[in-house]
């Protein structure tokens, strides 16, 4: 059981509710701050004064006054007319997690939500009811509105839910699992569940835990092709990376030295060549900057992930409910923009490492396109120019979301920060990136049976032996897609990499 408190949530938490289903609940202060937060919000309202979004309307209706026999209705209006998302449904995962958060952000004390509406949010989660909420229609500001109002619409018994491995109407998913809808939104409640971050930090959440797997796969397939064009190891010697100084550098550096050990395909500076190319020579400097970036990236996730994010703020000691923009989702945007170049870089070089592999020019005495009838074959020519293809995409999309801004609400919301689109664009350079990488594992793989499979190190050896089960070395010219499609599945599950990886953490 994840017991959150408001301020406990971490990375690891998230995704294991969110991913692996575990059970999640919420301390007892935190239901004593719900509680106190709820009152103090029916005080607001018996002692008459205009606050925002409780008793009056929204955005440039702010001004407009709503008398008290409405104010239900307006809050179950409010999520109606903001479930207004287009696109395709987010993953089950992600929506689980948005979940998580907004109810570890309500849970602080400074929203004024309802006990009852917490702990069905809770129910949905553990009963594995995933609200269906489309991707597109957050500009990132006043929160992720329309998306976290379809991930709210179920709790009213409205809207779609995945249950049972079924897409179903909510009511019907909510009667199977013996849950009863809200009989309605109590005064700020509709707000409190749709003001915040939620939408872009689960989405970016997934996007950054992955990202750091698929770290360790990239300095993996750099140690295959290295092995493949007989490396020289000492642009790798600690001290290298010592007199510089950045940590991710040096993990790198360390990382792939422990792949690598015991290898007889990799060289001394001087053995075969001087120095190499700077896609291998200068990897533990560019892998090791996004690694840096990943550890900033996760920071501000962290901070994230235990703020509260929605408006008004409620200061229930100091009797204030205080109107404000926390809902702004600039600290992602910028930070997953950022993320976006990071998780790209990889592929960029990753790219260059491949045409080394089959390039006669450059890879070392190997065949020309790593075909031994080359001619008649050709080999892995066209594998180099897939991947070619896909980081130029990730070019184009590693564009900046967070420089754009548009206004909305008649100009109340005149900027805006696209955090939601930030993310998504990172999610979609991070599946481009898996496929570049298992692009050159299996370039590198190919060129391993001529280069000498018997001599690879400890962590190489241990990746050629998985893949000999399902991945023929290619001696004429066969349709390669599925095999490519095969290793990115792998590179993809848990099983595959606590294979690898389980207690394979740097020491530096």
């Amino acid at each position: 059981m994840i017991l959150l408190n408001g301020s406990n949530l971490t990375l690891e938490m998230l995704i294991a509710v969110a991913r692996h289903n575990k059970k999640v609940d919420i301390d007892e202060q935190s239901k004593l701050a719900v509680q106190k937060a709820s009152d103090f919000v029916k005080n607001l309202i018996n002692e008459g004064r205009p606050v925002y979004g409780i008793n009056t309307g929204f955005g440039d209706l702010s001004q407009v006054e709503i008398k008290n026999h409405r104010l239900e209705e307006l809050q179950e209006n409010l999520i109606k007319s903001h479930a207004c998302g287009m696109g395709n449904p987010l993953d089950i995962e992600i929506v689980r997690a948005m979940l998580v958060l907004r109810i570890n952000a309500l849970i602080k004390g400074h929203s004024g939500t309802r006990l009852e509406t917490i702990q069905l949010m809770l129910d949905l989660l553990n009963a594995k009811i995933t609200p269906v909420v489309f991707e597109q229609g957050s500009l990132g500001a006043s929160g992720d509105l329309a998306l976290l109002s379809h991930m709210s619409l179920p709790l009213l018994g409205l809207g779609e839910v995945f249950y049972e491995g079924e897409r179903c109407q909510a009511d019907i998913a909510l009667k199977k699992a013996n849950l009863k809808p809200l009989s309605h939104l109590a005064p700020k409640e509709g707000l409190s569940l749709i003001n915040g971050t939620q939408a872009m930090s689960a989405i970016g959440a997934f996007v950054l835990y992955d990202a750091f797997r698929l770290m360790k796969y990239a300095n993996l397939s750099l140690s295959m092709t290295m092995e493949a064009l007989e490396g020289v190891i000492d642009a790798f010697a600690e001290q290298i990376q010592t007199v510089r100084g950045h940590i991710g550098q040096l993990e790198t550096a360390v990382q792939v030295k422990n792949y690598l050990k015991n290898s007889s395909n990799i060289t001394k500076q001087g053995e075969k060549r001087v120095q190499d190319a700077y896609s291998i020579r200068c990897a533990p400097q560019v892998h090791g900057a996004s690694l840096d970036a990943f550890y900033y990236v996760h920071q501000v996730l962290d901070t994230e992930m235990n703020a509260v994010t929605d408006n008004p703020i409620l200061f229930v000691d100091e009797h204030q409910a205080i109107s404000a923009g926390n809902f702004h989702g600039q600290p992602l945007a910028l930070a997953f923009d950022y993320l976006s170049l990071a998780i790209a870089e990889l592929a960029n070089i990753s790219e260059r490492r491949i045409e080394r592999l089959v390039n006669p020019k450059l890879n070392q005495g190997l065949p020309p396109f790593l075909s031994e009838d080359s001619g008649v074959n050709s080999g892995f020519m066209i594998v180099q120019y897939t991947a070619a293809s896909i980081v130029s995409e990730n070019k184009v999309l590693a564009h900046p979301a967070s420089v754009d801004s548009i206004p909305s609400s008649a100009n109340q919301e005149d900027h805006v920060s696209m955090g939601a689109y930030a993310v998504r664009k990172a999610k979609q350079i991070l599946d481009n990136v898996w496929k570049v990488i298992a692009l050159e594992i299996f370039t590198a793989y190919q060129a391993l049976h001529f280069r000498g499979k018997d001599q690879l190190g400890e962590k190489t050896k241990q990746l050629f032996a998985l893949l000999e089960t399902d991945i023929p070395f290619i001696a004429q010219d066969e349709i390669m897609s599925p095999y490519m499609q095969k290793i990115e599945e792998f590179l993809k599950t848990d099983a595959f990499y606590q294979s690898l990886f389980k207690g394979d953490e740097v020491d530096v």
